[in-house]
């Protein structure tokens, strides 16, 4: 069966908000309905009614955005009803899993218009209360955080498989011989990176402030620390570890989105594309080295591509932890790391769990287009051991 080009238009994104800061008072769907509208606006000359559907990432569901946020997202951002919405989770990986999804319709010719994207309000991920076994229990019964990793485990589960997300990391670090001083200088490199690239205005065509919460810039960005304020910090998970706060990604609240189409699609936007999708690849690996999802999933992608890592010129890989990272970096060693990241990654920008898929997807097309042509990758591993990859060309 043949299949349709997929043009990815434009992305936008809120600059990532910290945890408990300047998106502390703003609802998730809310974030989703600014990045939808904002990006619409954007094209005006594409009739909102032509959207054939918007497709949102989301890891948490548990709280405001429960009822199929990219559904709710669609309302309050005032498209006609007619737009439907649907919302998909797969875990760090779920805003990239909505592009991929919205690419996968536009090229079979299920659509010419998606939207698609993601979002994550970790600071106001709720506390849950699981249903007692019996009607009223006499003892007092145990909420769990919602905010990131395991919760309610079933029993079933092997213990190997259930390790902390930090963990993961630390077994990542063993496995390759990372030290906790080169995991503190590839977060060093990555706050440096992403400062410099807001100073330089290399956001600015990405970047959509939420009203009434303006950050300047990502606000985890800490463009002032240094070797010796990172080596003070104890490791997190284990005593004797080398995995820190400084050197894992923060928890984060923000949105992302874009506007993918076919060549009809395009034409009625009036614009010139970012950049084309050529390829994804999905894979699966061992939970407990979870980090390492990317190494398989890039490779497959750029398969299908007919590329190789020599080819790219550009490589967004998200940095949950920079043992995880590095790992990631060691295991593809004919890729370039100087192309990794250019303008900071996720230690420094931030990770937004449903959000980072969409915002790395984005900043892979927005560079590609900069440089007015060549091959891109974006990336991301995801937690209980999967690995995502998207091949865009301009």
């Amino acid at each position: 069966m043949s299949t349709r080009e997929v043009y990815v238009v434009d992305a936008v994104r809120t600059p990532v908000g910290r945890y408990g800061g300047g998106y502390a008072a703003v609802r998730p769907d809310d974030l989703a309905a600014h990045v939808l509208r904002a990006l619409l606006d954007r094209s005006p000359g594409l009739d909102p009614a032509s959207v054939d559907d918007v497709v949102l990432g989301n890891a948490n569901g548990a709280g405001e955005e429960n009822r199929n946020v990219a559904r709710m997202a669609v309302l309050l951002a005032g498209l006609p009803t007619t737009v439907p919405g649907a919302t998909v989770n797969r875990l760090c990986g779920s805003g990239l899993e909505a592009v991929i999804q919205a690419a996968r319709a536009v090229a079979v010719g299920e659509a010419s218009v998606v939207v698609a994207g993601g979002v994550e309000s970790m600071s106001r991920a709720p506390w849950v209360l699981p249903k007692p076994d019996r009607a009223f229990p006499t003892g007092h019964q145990e909420l769990y955080s919602t905010t990131l990793g395991w919760r309610m485990v079933n029993s079933r589960m092997r213990p190997e498989w259930t390790v902390p997300l930090g963990e993961g990391a630390e077994l990542i670090a063993a496995k390759h011989g990372i030290d906790r001083a080169t995991q503190d200088a590839f977060a060093l490199a990555s706050h440096a990176k992403a400062a410099a690239a807001w100073a330089a205005g290399d956001y600015a065509a990405e970047a959509v402030p939420y009203p009434g919460a303006e950050l300047p810039r990502d606000e985890s960005i800490r463009d002032g620390s240094t070797p010796e304020a990172l080596a003070r910090l104890k490791p997190v998970f284990r005593a004797d570890g080398t995995v820190t706060a400084a050197n894992s990604s923060p928890l984060n609240d923000g949105a992302a989105a874009l506007l993918i189409t076919d060549a009809a699609g395009l034409a009625a936007t009036g614009r010139e594309p970012l950049a084309r999708i050529r390829a994804s690849a999905v894979t699966g690996i061992e939970p407990r080295y979870y980090g390492l999802g990317p190494v398989d999933a890039v490779s497959r992608a750029l398969e299908r591509a007919g590329r190789r890592l020599s080819d790219l010129h550009v490589v967004e890989l998200n940095e949950a932890f920079a043992a995880q990272a590095l790992g990631c970096l060691a295991e593809l060693p004919d890729l370039d790391p100087d192309i990794v990241n250019p303008r900071g990654g996720a230690i420094a920008i931030g990770h937004p769990l449903g959000a980072s898929g969409a915002r790395i997807a984005g900043a892979v097309a927005h560079q590609l287009a900069a440089r007015g042509s060549g091959t891109g990758v974006a990336a991301l591993c995801v937690g209980v051991g999967q690995g995502l990859a998207l091949v865009l060309e301009r």
